[in-house]
């Protein structure tokens, strides 16, 4: 740093002068996300780099303790950090123009683990042709053959491992455990209804319906900061700060060199001797970036930002999946409505503090599937997820009844959103605008959507448990009534992506180069769910921790794994929907 001084004139020395008495790490990583926190593992792996990783909210411990931090750790417990924003950065969208000017809510994680201390434990990595989409939208070499092994790499499934499945990976996978009655006649339905039972939705056949893997382990959400971060705290190369908002990434004319963050009400600066990596999350990466001047030149002004890069691509792009709740009342008292009684909440919390087992030990997300919308679709473009209880306002409000819904939605909508900065504070939160439901093509899905999950509610399989359709109900038949309904009840499925684009230079929309570099800057990378090119068929948090390690190795300069050739199942025939 100080053989550049004599270049830099007064001013720059002065500033060079008060910056080499900051701290300097090789590696600054900001948010300790999904990917950030597998970042900070893989790179602190090489004992001569120093981690410093940087994360807005708090430890996901209290003194140390799960125990204590129930509601982040206990499966069952997940809709309480939905409702709260200690943990959570509380987004809103602007109303929704397509859906009765709705403002739609977006909970992200603020605390060590991001997203994956809140999410529903709900691994799902997407379709094989979702990361050849990505190929041929400019992301290079991330096809199905290149991003595999990274799922292998980051994975130990209970089930053991093949050519599909890790077994040995950080992140424990495992299946459901109650043997819920409506579990198994959500998959019996499917079949009756023409859909194939897939034993592995993550494996050769995402098409049909099954049994669901989770990120739990031993009755405990297992979070990245679970799988990641805790087990390489101990090394003295990782430093990992909490409650730091970072608020600008500091340059030297096109080089990143450190961040500006605040910490109990103190402004600090740190630098990165090898690089600055983002990873926020899809509205906190590309709201950094603006804030120290790298996007749309013409907003930045407005902003009074100095412009550091023109890079119109972030913050555009903008994808999210939504989806709503099909909802049938329960003729026998077996869903979990009694569940949520406070007596036996107290119960089934005691078994879980104590044991780690029973109804708290999961998400009760334990079945679901991926069916094809119409003929000629390639492949699977809905998604289902079975619930044995009813949900009323993101878990918000207990549920009334004895009742049992599927989560349904497509996921592959045509709507693409934006962001943009509300203004130069960094505490503002952005202007976010998903455009929900604005081409026909979209609306038509959703259409479909209901009337395929009506279709399975309706087999041989449920005539056992099935009482009054509760939600939409029986007095929306109509095309024009569904799509009433979709307009008035549909909610963020909470996979908002695709912000910082990753793409060839010469895509005017891209960000990130396939080395996930910043396009334009050097020293400066983006690495999170920001960066799809395309928002993959599926959740979002399996993909983002697979794209985290993928990226470790090129940011270490390893050759990338590669396993050519995987067989991926094909419908027998594209003629029929099924």
């Amino acid at each position: 740093r100080m053989m550049s001084l004599a270049t830099l004139g007064q001013t720059g020395a002065r500033q060079a002068l008060s910056w080499t008495r900051a701290p300097s790490y090789s590696y600054v990583i900001v948010g300790a996300g999904s990917a950030g926190c597998v970042l900070a593992n893989r790179l602190s792996e090489d004992a001569h780099e120093s981690v410093l990783l940087l994360e807005a909210g708090p430890k996901d411990l209290w003194l140390g303790s799960k125990r204590l931090t129930w509601k982040i750790h206990m499966p069952a417990a997940l809709t309480y950090n939905l409702c709260d924003d200690k943990v959570n950065w509380f987004y809103h969208t602007l109303p929704q123009a397509h859906m009765n000017n709705r403002v739609m809510y977006w909970p992200r994680g603020r605390v060590w683990g991001g997203s994956s201390s809140l999410n529903a434990m709900v691994y799902i990595r997407g379709h094989a042709e979702d990361y050849n989409r990505w190929q041929r939208e400019g992301a290079e070499g991330w096809d199905y053959d290149h991003c595999l092994p990274y799922f292998r790499k980051a994975q130990c499934h209970e089930l053991g491992e093949n050519r599909y499945r890790g077994g040995d990976g950080p992140l424990h996978v495992s299946r459901g455990k109650t043997n819920h009655p409506l579990h198994a006649a959500f998959i019996e339905a499917g079949q009756q209804a023409g859909y194939p039972f897939t034993d592995d939705m993550n494996g050769y056949q995402q098409e049909g319906l099954g049994w669901m893997d989770m990120t739990i382990n031993k009755g405990q959400r297992w979070s990245t900061a679970s799988a990641y971060l805790r087990p390489a705290l101990s090394r003295p190369n990782l430093q990992a700060e909490v409650r730091c908002l970072t608020t600008k990434i500091l340059f030297e004319g096109s080089r990143a060199v450190g961040v500006e963050y605040t910490q109990n009400g103190e402004s600090k600066k740190v630098f990165a001797e090898k690089e600055v990596i983002l990873s926020g999350g899809a509205i906190n990466s590309p709201q950094l970036l603006m804030l120290s001047g790298v996007g749309n030149a013409d907003d930045l002004k407005q902003h009074s930002i100095p412009v550091i890069q023109h890079l119109p691509g972030v913050g555009s792009n903008l994808q999210d999946h939504l989806e709503l709740y099909v909802q049938q009342q329960c003729t026998k008292p077996i869903t979990l409505y009694k569940a949520q009684k406070p007596f036996r909440m107290i119960k089934i919390g005691l078994e879980w503090l104590t044991m780690f087992t029973g109804y708290g030990a999961t998400a009760h997300l334990e079945s679901g599937g991926f069916i094809r919308s119409r003929p000629h679709v390639a492949h699977p473009d809905i998604q289902f997820h079975f619930l044995p209880s009813q949900v009323i306002d993101h878990g918000r409000v207990p549920s009334k009844i004895e009742a049992y819904q599927v989560h349904v939605g497509p996921m592959r909508s045509t709507s693409v959103g934006w962001m943009k900065l509300k203004s130069a504070n960094p505490l503002d939160h952005p202007i976010l605008q998903p455009n929900y439901l604005s081409t026909e093509i979209d609306v038509w899905e959703f259409r479909q959507s209901v009337k395929l999950s009506r279709e399975i509610f309706a087999q041989k399989a449920f005539d056992p448990f099935r009482g009054a359709e509760v939600q939409p109900g029986p007095q929306v038949q109509s095309d024009a009534d569904i799509d009433a309904f979709v307009r008035q009840k549909a909610d963020s499925a909470y996979h908002p992506s695709c912000t910082c684009k990753m793409g060839s230079p010469s895509d005017p929309a891209a960000v990130v180069d396939s080395s996930t570099r910043v396009l334009g800057l050097e020293r400066l990378r983006v690495v999170d769910a920001s960066i799809m090119p395309s928002v993959v068929s599926g959740n979002l948090n399996a993909p983002t921790i697979m794209m985290a390690e993928k990226a470790a190795d090129i940011i270490r300069g390893r050759p990338p794994l590669v396993d050519p050739g995987v067989p991926v199942y094909r419908p027998p025939t594209l003629e029929t929907q099924r």
